[in-house]
């Protein structure tokens, strides 16, 4: 008699039925959380105690003792890049990889950060409303007047795949690139001329600054108001990456003063919470965390999750481990 148990695989939010279908064809056992909001820590608890494996998403955390509840658990696959959520360390030392989903949404990410850099630069929100309440009386000299990003300097913080995919994306326009990065970029160097700058230095001397950053203990509020206070009048600031790397309240402040242009922002410090002043804001454009939300990359994402998911079951190690 064959008693080999069939490995159970738990999801903590519905995701592309792509990822599921292939779990199943691995003859794995798949339970999902049905409910369209973020699973409560008792349920999650309740579901990880006898899972073979976990899909994760952000908004779950997995703690050490969250961790300690889960008795089989082999792997934690984080349905992001980031990884924030995991006390990764604590996961590696109770034998349980870690792995998450680079790659297949740098490119909707990217889009998407260029899509808030030109939504910023040329006052796209502003001209829909002023538009939708009938104000628009004919075309005037003076109307919207926005900026072109040609000639200017584009600043880069993290660069990375998608702070990458973003500097290629922003060279076209002609800008000049610059970038703040632990490591040198050589190919950012090579192919657009990219300068590495010191933060500080980044700050003052761009004209566009784009987030594309990890969430750290190193990182958080990296843009305190102190480094707040260093970047140009006129410049515009977008954030795809983690909205803590922000200080919220300082960034709210400088936005009513007018010390900056504009911001993008698509993350927020204390999501699903958003700081109400920031609707009383003319000079900021608002997204909900839409950056890899495109069909491609939330399907490749979840097929990675899958993947990495039954390499380990299947005794070899992640597709692709955090560390």
């Amino acid at each position: 008699m064959n008693l080999k148990k069939t490995p159970l695989v738990f999801i903590t939010r519905q995701i592309p039925e792509a990822a599921v279908d292939l779990l199943k064809k691995k003859k794995f056992k798949v339970k999902v959380y049905e409910e369209d909001h973020p699973i409560p820590e008792k349920e999650l608890v309740q579901n990880i105690i006898n899972a073979d494996a976990v899909i994760s998403l952000l908004t779950d955390k997995f703690d050490s003792a969250v961790i300690d509840k889960m008795k089989n658990c082999k792997i934690i696959a984080n349905y992001a890049v980031g990884f924030n959520n995991i006390d990764v360390k604590y996961a590696e030392k109770k034998k349980i990889f870690v792995s998450n989903t680079p790659d297949v949404l740098t490119d909707s990410t990217a889009d998407l950060t260029m899509t808030l850099v030109l939504a910023c630069a040329r006052r796209i929100i502003e001209g829909e409303k002023f538009l939708m309440m009938k104000k628009y009386k004919g075309w005037k000299p003076k109307l919207l007047l926005g900026v072109e990003l040609k000639g200017k300097t584009f600043g880069i913080l993290g660069a990375g795949r998608i702070g990458t995919a973003v500097a290629l994306r922003a060279k076209s326009f002609g800008t000049n690139i610059v970038y703040f990065s632990d490591l040198k970029n050589e190919f950012l160097e090579q192919k657009v001329d990219a300068e590495r700058l010191s933060l500080d230095t980044l700050l003052k001397k761009s004209d566009f600054i784009s987030i594309h950053l990890p969430l750290t203990e190193k990182t958080y509020h990296l843009l305190n108001k102190k480094k707040l206070s260093l970047i140009k009048k006129d410049a515009i600031l977008v954030n795809t990456a983690r909205g803590e790397i922000i200080e919220e309240k300082e960034l709210i402040r400088i936005l009513k003063q007018k010390k900056i242009r504009c911001a993008g922002l698509d993350v927020f410090e204390n999501e699903p919470y958003i700081n109400s002043e920031f609707y009383r804001l003319k000079n900021v454009v608002l997204l909900p965390h839409i950056g890899s939300a495109t069909e491609e990359a939330r399907t490749n994402m979840a097929l990675l999750a899958a993947k990495n998911v039954i390499s380990v079951l299947s005794g070899k190690k992640p597709v692709t481990p955090v560390l």
